[in-house]
C-alpha cells in the first residue's frame, strides 16, 4: 500500500514539472510577431513591421486571460511572458525606430534606442517584483505594450501618409528623426515613471451593461475604419499621456500620487516605491 502511494506521490512530482502547452502557445506568438516586425523592418517593410508589434499586443493581452480562464497559470510562464514582452516591447519597437529614423542621427539615433530598450528591461522587472503591492487598477510607469504601440504607431501613421523616404524604405527628411528620437525617449523614460495609467483590469465583462454601450462598439468600428493608422495612433498617443494627467489632477486634488501600497514586511523595497 504504501509502494502504490508512493508511485503516486512520483507521478503528481513529474507532472507538477510540466508546461501548460495553451497559454504559453498564445506567449510564442506574441514573440513571433515581435521577431517578425524586426525582420519586416531590416527589410525595409515598416507598415508590416507595426503589424507585428501589433499581433503581438494581441496575443500578450490574451495569454494570461487563457491562463486564467483555463487555471493554468504557471511561474514558467510569468517568465515565458515577460521574455516576450522584453523582445516584442522592448527590443523591437527601439530596433523598428532605429532603422526607420535614429540611424541618421548617429550616435543619438542609438542612445535613444537603447535607452527605450533598457527602460523596457526596467520597467518589466519593477513589475514582477511590484506585483503584490501594486493597486491592480493602475500600472505604475507606462506599460511596454502601450510604449511599443506609441513608438510604432507614429511610424505607421507616417509610413502610410508616405513621408519622404529612401529605397530602403527609411526617412530621409532629417527634422523627423528628431521627432522620433524625443517620442522614443518618452515612451522609453516613460515606462519607469511612477505616472499611474489605468490597467483596465477592473472591467468585468460578464457584468450587464447598458444599451448604449453595446450601440457605440460598431461606431467605434466604424471610426477607425476611417483610417485606421491615423484613428489607433490617435488612442495610443492619448493613453500614453494620460497617466500625468492622472498625476497632475490627483496632485492638484490633494490625492496620494502612488499606486503602491507599501508592505511593511519588506522595508528594503521601500525606497523602490517612492
Amino acid at each position: 500500500m504504501q509502494d502504490s502511494d508512493s508511485a503516486t506521490d512520483i507521478i503528481v512530482r513529474k507532472r507538477r514539472k510540466g508546461i501548460y502547452i495553451l497559454p504559453n502557445l498564445f506567449t510564442l506568438a506574441a514573440l513571433f510577431g515581435g521577431f517578425y516586425s524586426i525582420v519586416m523592418a531590416m527589410n525595409g517593410s515598416f507598415t508590416l513591421a507595426a503589424y507585428g508589434v501589433l499581433f503581438a499586443m494581441l496575443f500578450d493581452s490574451l495569454d494570461g486571460r487563457v491562463a486564467r480562464m483555463t487555471n493554468t497559470q504557471s511561474a514558467f510562464g510569468e517568465q515565458m511572458d515577460s521574455l516576450s514582452d522584453m523582445v516584442s516591447f522592448g527590443v523591437a519597437p527601439a530596433l523598428i525606430a532605429y532603422i526607420w529614423a535614429l540611424k541618421g542621427l548617429g550616435r543619438w539615433g542609438w542612445i535613444a534606442a537603447f535607452v527605450y530598450c533598457s527602460c523596457a528591461a526596467l520597467r518589466l522587472a519593477r513589475f514582477n517584483v511590484n506585483t503584490g503591492v501594486v493597486d491592480k487598477r493602475w500600472f505604475q510607469g507606462l506599460p511596454s505594450p502601450a510604449a511599443a504601440a506609441l513608438v510604432v504607431g507614429f511610424i505607421w501613421v507616417m509610413d502610410d501618409y508616405g513621408v519622404v523616404r529612401g529605397q530602403d524604405g527609411t526617412i530621409t527628411w532629417y527634422a523627423m528623426s528628431w521627432v522620433m528620437f524625443a517620442l522614443t525617449l518618452y515612451a522609453g523614460l516613460t515606462m519607469v515613471t511612477n505616472a499611474p495609467f489605468y490597467s483596465f483590469k477592473d472591467i468585468n465583462f460578464k457584468r450587464s451593461v447598458p444599451f448604449a454601450v453595446v450601440v457605440s462598439i460598431p461606431l467605434v468600428i466604424a471610426l477607425i475604419n476611417i483610417h485606421a493608422p491615423s484613428v489607433l495612433f490617435a488612442v495610443f498617443a492619448i493613453y500614453g499621456f494620460s497617466g500625468y494627467g492622472v498625476y497632475l489632477w490627483r496632485k492638484a486634488k490633494g490625492q496620494p500620487t502612488s499606486v503602491i501600497s507599501i508592505s511593511k514586511d519588506e522595508p528594503d523595497e521601500r525606497g523602490l516605491h517612492q
